[in-house]
């Protein structure tokens, strides 16, 4: 029996297309949630730039989120887990873009912090994610307190440099002009356990919903992992079930698909 659905944000529950949740994929959690099955968001956003989640928020359909990669899970105000970069880590990283004149971001806890921005960054975060104009900081300031997670302009070559001394950090490229650093073995898998534990949800008990590298480990997790049909075709090979497209209804398809709805 399904106890949990997990699902990314960008490309698997938002459309790239719309910016909007599907009104398919709405009316479908809808369903479920009213069934009792838990719902949880798992973004790589932090919740700074989650922006996009009324449409569920309204309707009281989200029971947690897990946020930045896993390094970041709570309800409400209560803390489920979280998980720091070892500080001396995000200075060697922060000073590795600020040395090539890299642009950058750093997420503590609260808020957001963007270093050297560049028409790249904001293409991709202001037109491509729809996201809010985020506050732009030194790098100095970028990286000061705790931080959780990393996302540097790097390429795959600047990012292989940039963590070649680092131990206590990981990265995870879902797009190819960027990376997010966390702490090491912090991805969304361990975000989706944390979650699922506290609620006492077993591993078998969850589907998680993913299009993108980030949504790996936790499709590999999930009892069930299921890719969107717009996924990329190295996460389609990690999934137990590919549903349609996001705009094809993919969402509701794959919960009709495995009975959870009508």
């Amino acid at each position: 029996m399904i106890k949990a659905l997990f699902f990314d944000i960008d490309g698997t529950l938002v459309s790239f297309k719309t910016h909007v949740i599907p009104d398919s994929a709405v009316k479908a959690l809808e369903k479920a949630h009213n069934k009792g099955i838990k719902i949880f968001i798992a973004t790589g956003r932090p919740m700074a730039i989650i922006n996009n989640m009324s449409q569920l928020e309204e309707k009281g359909l989200i029971d947690g989120y897990v946020t930045m990669n896993g390094a970041y899970c709570f309800i409400d105000d209560e803390i489920i887990f979280s998980h720091p970069i070892d500080h001396n880590d995000v200075v060697s990283i922060g000073k590795y873009a600020k040395e090539k004149n890299i642009a950058c971001i750093f997420v503590p806890a609260k808020g957001i912090r963007v270093c050297n921005p560049d028409t790249f960054l904001r293409k991709i975060f202001y037109e491509n994610l729809h996201v809010d104009d985020m506050p732009v900081t030194t790098f100095e300031e970028g990286w000061n307190g705790e931080i959780y997670q990393i996302t540097p302009f790097f390429n795959i070559d600047q990012e292989k440099e940039a963590m070649r001394n680092v131990k206590s950090a990981m990265a995870n490229r879902w797009h190819p002009g960027f990376t997010d650093i966390t702490g090491l073995g912090i991805e969304k898998s361990k975000g989706v356990k944390e979650m699922a534990d506290h609620f006492g949800v077993k591993q078998e008990e969850i589907i998680c919903f993913g299009d993108g590298g980030n949504d790996i480990s936790m499709l590999e997790y999930a009892g069930t992992g299921v890719a969107l049909g717009n996924a990329n075709d190295d996460v389609k090979k990690h999934a137990d079930y590919i549903t349609t497209n996001i705009d094809d209804d993919g969402i509701a398809n794959a919960l009709k698909y495995f009975d959870i709805i009508d």
